[in-house]
Formats: structure tokens, sequence, C-alpha cells
């Protein structure tokens, strides 16, 4: 075992070079413009490096680009086939391992722990659908968006659940959910110790495999190699520098894992075809988990599960040292996209989703414009002092009292009519669909963001007007 361990290993190290993706380029010329906009200006508006985007529509990919500089020194342009961390959206994979293993009738997901990683806390009464799921009140180890000095040495994942998963529990197993990294390490060694196989060799065989994911990475080994993107990280308002690597074993099963957002897209077209597990594996993993009293916590295996836009969705972040990313699966709609950045602690690759997602899902024209038409209207009336109170709720019209209507007319007038109001971004919360705005003027560096709540029969319960710093 120890051979074959280390003979993979040595393979997977050796790959340090990604494999040639040809850009995929089947949108329309207008809708390519917009996306390739909608990219380009968040990644100015953050300073972020660079962006690696891969769209999926009616379960094919049908574009892939790369945006910015994917190394800065010496100068490098992002390109599609180069291969950035995933972060966190890893789990997903990991819960995958579980999920097959279940269906080759070697575990099941409410095994408790013990039976298979003996002396953690409470190990009988923690399932491994509690790990998956976050709820299993295992401390996390890693809550924090930079790299703390121990984590700069090497360590096992042994030593992981040594420190954190030997303590007192967060809270009482199955009552809440806390996002918790130590769960995937343990649930990473079930699926090491079940296999009788490295996780990673596990993962090739059964999954990438499979699914044609040529140019996945662990970067668990060591960083990426020079023809990929380089993470990188800033100081306040400082320079971009290169960032920090973790040692080796610190992303075991929670964030190990790197690819071009082509092999990314690939595995999510293998979710919403539902071509690689068993329907009962997927039922498990895209069904939210409740919690003992019943709270729904928004969350199956690995994945998130809220609607966004009123679209049923599978999403998650990753994050680490120098590399944020975003994965959004339409199941419903055969659509996903996929953002790939590298810069650490930065919302670009969120940013850039939530404008892609009315496009991808062909929604734009519906829903945007007509809320952006409604929404200048009613700034072009504040800058005046004056509303049509039947758009809004009885809450909404009383904020709009005479005060704040002649504040808003003595600061909004001034500067002139709008050059620029466009919807930037749109979800769904508490009933209400949330819009926010971003404003710009001709004559004024001035910038605005107007922030609306729309109730489901169209009237307003908010409408904010805020300055941007």
């Amino acid at each position: 075992m120890r051979r074959l361990l280390c003979i993979f290993l040595l393979c997977v190290g050796a790959a340090a070079q990604s494999l040639p993706v040809q850009p995929v380029h089947h949108l329309s010329d207008a809708l390519q413009s917009k996306v390739d906009e909608a990219a380009a200006q968040v990644l100015e508006q953050t300073g972020v490096p660079s962006a690696s985007i891969a769209i999926v529509q009616k379960g094919e990919i049908v574009y892939t680009h790369a945006y910015g500089k994917a190394r800065l020194d010496p100068p490098l342009p992002a390109s599609p086939g180069m291969r950035y961390s995933i972060g966190s959206i890893s789990k997903q994979f990991t819960a995958a391992a579980v999920l097959l293993l279940e269906q080759q009738g070697r575990l099941s997901v409410d095994d408790p722990v013990s039976k298979y990683i003996p002396g953690l806390t409470r190990g009988d009464e923690v399932t491994i659908r509690m790990l998956l799921s976050h709820t299993s009140g295992y401390q996390d180890y890693w809550p924090e968006d930079y790299l703390m000095p121990p984590m700069r040495k090497p360590t096992t994942a042994q030593h992981i659940l040594d420190t954190w998963a030997k303590k007192p529990l967060d809270f009482e197993p199955g009552t809440k959910w806390q996002y918790s990294n130590t769960n995937y390490v343990i649930a990473g060694l079930i699926v090491e110790k079940v296999s009788g196989e490295p996780l990673m060799k596990f993962l090739q065989e059964h999954i990438f495999a499979p699914l044609k994911m040529q140019s996945v990475y662990d970067t668990d080994l060591a960083r990426l190699g020079d023809t990929d993107a380089e993470g990188y990280i800033r100081y306040a308002l400082g320079p971009l520098r290169p960032a920090p690597k973790e040692g080796a074993g610190w992303m075991f099963a929670a964030g190990e894992l790197a690819m071009p957002a082509y092999d990314l897209a690939l595995w999510d077209i293998s979710m919403m075809d539902r071509s690689l597990l068993a329907p009962g594996s997927y039922q498990q993993m895209f069904t939210s988990v409740k919690l003992k009293d019943g709270t729904d916590t928004g969350y199956g295996l690995g994945v998130f599960t809220t609607p966004r836009m009123g679209h049923a969705a599978l999403e998650h972040t990753g994050e680490v040292s120098g590399f944020v990313a975003e994965n959004i699966v339409f199941p419903d709609d055969k659509a996903a996209i996929v953002v790939l950045t590298n810069q650490d602690a930065s919302s670009a690759a969120s940013a850039i989703a939530r404008q892609l997602t009315p496009l991808v899902l062909g929604i734009e024209a519906k829903s945007a414009q007509g809320a952006e038409a409604q929404t200048l209207r009613i700034f072009k009336g504040l800058q005046q002092g004056q509303i049509d109170r039947t758009l809004f709720t009885e809450n909404c019209n009383a904020y709009f009292s005479q005060q704040a209507l002649e504040d808003f007319a003595s600061s909004l007038k001034p500067l002139g009519d709008p050059v620029s109001f466009r919807q930037v971004a749109e979800e769904l919360r508490g009933g209400m669909t949330f819009r926010e705005f971003a404003v710009e003027f001709a004559h004024t560096l001035q910038r605005l963001r107007v922030t609306t709540y729309t109730m489901p029969d169209g009237k307003l319960e908010q409408y904010l007007v805020i300055p941007v710093q």
C-alpha cells in the first residue's frame, strides 16, 4: 500500500502542467459581449488580477473565457486552460466519494463516525451525514480568511483531528448548522479507510476519469505550475503580492483541488444530468438537511441548496490562500456558471456570478430591464422630491416622510441625470426579490447604490439610496 501511494503521488506531482483546453465560443455575439463586459467591470472595480469562467446552457459548455493576468511578474495573460484552486468546492467531490462507497454497500451515511475513526468527541453520536452537512458540532480548524503561521508548515489529517475533533463539540450533534472544514477531513479519512486507497486516487478513478476531467491537480502536494494562475493577496489597499502557500496536509478533503473552469463545468453537467451517481445518491446530496427540531439548513451534502432568482440552484464558493471560486448549478435549467479568481478574501467571483446569472438564465429582459426602468423613474422623481405612493407598501411609504423626501431632493438633484443606471444583483430573500443597482453621473465622481425589496404583488417594501465610498 505504501509503495502504491508513493507511485500515485509522484504521478500527480509530475502533472504540474495543465492539459490544453480549447476555448469554447457558442454564445451569440450580443450575449458574449454582455458576459465579457460584466466580468471585466468587476475585475476593474475590485482590482482582482484575473478571472476564468465557464458557462453551461442546455446541458452543454457554451462559453469559456479568461480575463486579466494570471501572473503579474513576469506578466502572463489568463487563459481558459489554466488551473485555479477551487477551495471548498472540493467538498462536493469528497461527499460524492462517500456516496459512491455507500452505493457499493461499504458504508452508510448514517453510520457513526466512530465505526471508522475511533477516539473523536462523541463519535458514537455523530454520523457521516452530519459531517457532510456541517451539523456535527466539530469545531472548524480554519475559519479565518488568511493563512496563519502554523499552517505554512506541513501537517497530517490525524493532527487536525487530534487538535480540533477531540475538543468538546460546539453544539449538540444535529441541532445547529455551522460550517466546519474539520468535518471533511474526517470524511476524507473515512473514504481512504473504507476504500483502501488515497482519496485523490479514488477520486481520479471514480469521478475525474469517467467525466474526462483531465487537468485536475492536488494543490495539497505543491503549488500550481508556472503555466497556471498564481494566487495573490492584498494588505488593505496595498499592492498585490504573491500569496503564501499552505503547508502540505492542511487542505486534505476540504479544499485541495485545482482545475480549469472547463473541468469544473464538466462536473456541473454530471450533476444536472445525474449521470455519475445513483439516483438515490443525488437525492441525498441535493436535499437540504433538516436539524433535529425540523429547521431547514439550506445545505445538502457538500452543496448549498438555496434558489437563485426563483430558480432551483446548487451552489458553493471556495477560498484558499490566493484564490476564490464560485460555482452555481441550475439543475432544472440545465445551466451552470463557474468563476475562478486569483486573489484571496475577494468578492469578485461571486459578483461576476451574480451579474451572469440573469444572462445565463435568459431572464434579463423580463426582469432586470423592467426593474431598471421602474427604479430609474422613481430615482428621478426623488430628485424632485416626488414619489408615486401607489408603488410602495405601507412600511416603505412611512419611510418616505416629508423630511426624507426633502433630503432626497436636496442631495440628489444637484447630481443631475444619471448617465448609467444598471442592475448588478438580484436574489430572493424573506419572500421578496432583492435587487441592487449601480448609479453613475457625468459631471461628478459620486457613485451611488440603490437597493430595493419587491413584494410578490410588485409593491416596493424598500428603496434605499446609498453612497459608494
